[in-house]
């Protein structure tokens, strides 16, 4: 897609990498109406590819998670909406199908199959305006749990990961209506009426099966406590929170105040850190829009959000000098500690981390500095411990450290090992003790798999063969007393046993004792070898 097909001047380069050697850039059109970000998802924060046309998509899309990148949705789009024939996945696993049918208008409609995590068929039938119409439902063993006709019926629903049963109660319209009991993984959430999807008249309930709130006609005030203090207090209107909000710490002390509408924050807020006021400004839709955020009493940031990211503003020092300034998420920033300590110095793009940057302890002391990309660690950087040695010195992806020439070393500087990581763990590679090589080989979740270890005289005392050390013993003479498997410090597995270089043992151990196996036992009493026999650790013809 070249700029040319875009229609707007107004741009958000999102930097996208499933590994690093497959990095592509997207381009998503960005509207100079401050919430909408189009062909993005403002509650889930999807960003998809396709085709551009003034600010409508047309054609086959993906939406991903732009947080983890996982694959959400792939299918048709028409005038900027699911359109057509699509798939929906999981957010954590973009092999699990969620959903997969019909769409009209951006909303499930017609023919379509919903599904557990665990593959099983969760639901079959027709969908209208997104809501289920007519089909069956089922628990995750193919068992019928009820069945809609034109939207209506008594339903038992399972959670998709199925962690258990989370409604059981009257379906009218294709929402909840009537009785009902919403259910989470600690216990029962709701029990009575719902209206329209909505909580009507009931009883809404704690973690511990406290009530906290009651509704009559959709209204009540919310009230949380632990441990007899008051930790959250909130007001319902038309079944959902709407109205003011305060949140309170273990201690009672204020924490947050704001406001709800339909269920999700808009309007001013406050956010306090011990005591001292840390935000005001305003939120929409769970986000913040525009605000000013504090730093033990003085301010810090000044200006716009984007999904609670800095965006168009201005960032102080302590003598309220401007050191930063945001235009559309980009500038050179600097982030404080609560005390004041710098925290982040570097390159902001869209919002997030991006280019060189530095990370500090709370002391002040270097911890990071090296390469960001979408606001994690990527690329070549440097880690450093709390007292201001190099802890590692390689190479990331994601976050976490990566394939590439790493090193690595303890709290006094000193080499302990270089080599690959996969995960974030080792993955092949030799380990050091003070400057001698200890270990060389491959690694399975930093245990030792495949490779051998040495003493400090450079011999081999383990070989590990998928994750099964075999090791030596040698007697005070230098003769052969041992060789075998080890596991724990200890004989487990096969191995052999000698005597003066003559064996007298071979079969198995468990946790360093002769469990099954054939050998030979000098008789001290009468001076003669008897034949020796081990079955699941007692001793045979003896």
């Amino acid at each position: 897609m070249s700029i040319n097909d875009v229609k707007s001047s107004y741009f958000i380069l999102i930097l996208f990498s499933h590994l690093r050697e497959e990095m592509k850039l997207k381009m998503v059109k960005y509207n100079k109406n401050y919430q909408h970000l189009l062909n993005i998802n403002l509650i889930n924060y999807k960003i998809f590819s396709g085709r551009y046309i003034e600010y409508e998509s047309n054609g086959k899309v993906r939406e991903y998670d732009s947080c983890d990148e996982h694959l959400l949705y792939e299918g048709e789009y028409l005038n900027g909406k699911k359109n057509g024939k699509g798939t929906e996945y999981f957010n954590y696993d973009n092999r699990l199908i969620l959903f997969e049918g019909n769409y009209l208008n951006g909303k499930r409609n017609g023919k379509g199959k919903e599904y557990f995590n665990t593959e099983d068929l969760k639901f079959i039938g027709e969908y209208l305006d997104g809501k289920k119409w007519n089909g069956k439902g089922y628990d995750k063993y193919g068992n019928m749990l009820y069945e809609l006709k034109n939207g209506n019926g008594f339903i038992k629903e399972y959670d998709n990961c199925d962690y258990g049963l989370v409604f059981e109660g009257e379906y009218k319209n294709g929402e909840k209506n009537g009785n009902g009991i919403l259910s989470g993984l600690y216990g029962i959430e709701f029990d009575g009426e719902y209206l329209n999807g909505k909580k009507w008249n009931g009883k809404i309930y704690d973690i511990y099966g406290n009530i906290t709130c009651e509704l009559k006609g959709g209204k009540g005030l919310m009230k949380l406590f632990r441990d007899d203090i008051l930790i959250y207090e909130g007001e319902y209107l038309n079944g959902e929170l709407n109205g003011k909000e305060k949140k309170f710490n273990d201690e009672g002390k204020l924490i947050f105040e704001g406001e709800y509408i339909d269920g999700k924050r808009n309007g001013k807020a406050k956010k306090y850190y011990e005591g001292k006021l840390k935000f005001e400004g305003e939120y929409i839709y769970d986000h913040k829009r525009k605000g000013k955020e504090y730093i033990n009493g003085r301010l810090e940031y000044e200006g716009e959000y984007l999904f609670d990211r800095k965006w168009n503003g201005k960032g102080y020092d302590e003598n309220g000098n401007i050191i930063y300034e945001l235009i559309n998420g980009n500038g050179k920033v600097k982030e404080y500690f609560f005390n004041n300590v710098l925290k982040f110095q570097g390159e902001y793009l869209n919002g997030k981390r991006n280019g060189n940057g530095k990370e500090y302890y709370d002391n002040g002391e270097l911890r990071f500095e090296g390469e960001y990309l979408n606001g994690k660690r990527n690329g070549k950087g440097i880690e450093y411990n709390y007292e201001g040695n190099i802890k590692f010195d390689g190479e990331y992806l994601n976050g976490i450290r990566w394939l590439g020439k790493n090193k690595e070393y303890d709290i006094f500087g000193k080499l302990i090992f270089e080599g690959e990581y996969l995960g974030n763990y080792r993955k092949k590679g030799k380990e050091y003790d003070n400057g001698i090589l200890k270990y060389e080989g491959e690694y399975y979740k930093d245990k030792k798999w495949n490779g051998k270890e040495y003493d400090e005289n450079g011999n081999i005392i383990y070989k590990f063969i998928n994750g099964k050390n075999r090791m030596k013993e040698y007697d005070y003479d230098g003769k052969l007393k041992f060789e075998g498997e080890y596991l724990n410090g200890k004989r487990n597995g096969n191995g052999k046993e000698y005597d003066n270089e003559k064996l007298i043992f071979e079969g198995e151990y468990l946790n360093g004792e002769k469990w099954n196996g054939k050998g030979k036992e000098y008789d001290y009493d009468t001076g003669l070898e008897i034949e020796i026999e081990y079955l699941n650790g007692e001793k045979k013809n003896k």
